[in-house]
């Protein structure tokens, strides 16, 4: 195997390195299908955990902390993976969505489940602004894996995130 061929995402290379445990969404980006929207669901669980003791200045705080940790556990998980942005780095997902929840909260399930519908179809189709999010840091493949790239695994998340809460925001003002 050359130093340059992608490795395979397991259990067992997650065990291996911290950053590793955070950029795969603490296993979630294992699944072997839709391993982003299974992130989002941990993003998702982990959320409705925890919102119970979050204040806005924490809820800020863990998604700044979990922004700037996330910049080092995805650049060097993609690193490691020998991959510029691969799928099983769910990271971005999370921190995404759990923006996503905060700023739009206290909100029902439907209207989260509909902000989880529009963040996938954002994050997976790519349109716009999200694509152009997507190309913005990319790395071919076989080139080196650095910071740029760690942040551009996050950024295109925060961008699709964003046009969310575009959509939703502009719901609320058309309807009132």
């Amino acid at each position: 195997m050359t130093a340059s061929a992608p490795v395979r995402a397991t259990p067992a290379f997650m065990l291996r390195h911290p950053a590793r445990w955070i950029a795969l969404g603490f296993g979630s980006g294992l699944s072997p299908k839709a391993p982003g929207t299974v992130g989002t669901l941990w993003a998702w669980l982990v959320a409705a955990l925890i919102s119970p003791w979050m204040s806005d200045a924490a809820w800020a705080a863990l998604i700044g902390l979990g922004t700037l940790v996330g910049w080092w556990a995805c650049t060097v998980t993609a690193r490691h993976l020998n991959t510029p942005d691969p799928s099983p780095v769910v990271w971005d997902e999370v921190v995404a969505f759990w923006l996503i929840l905060w700023l739009i909260g206290p909100a029902s399930w439907l209207a989260q489940l509909v902000a989880f519908g529009l963040f996938r179809l954002f994050d997976a189709a790519k349109p716009g602004p999200v694509g152009w999010a997507d190309r913005l840091f990319k790395a071919e493949r076989g080139a080196p894996i650095g910071w740029a790239q760690g942040f551009g695994i996050l950024f295109d998340d925060f961008v699709a995130a964003g046009c969310t809460l575009a959509v939703i925001a502009g719901y609320r003002f058309v309807m009132g």
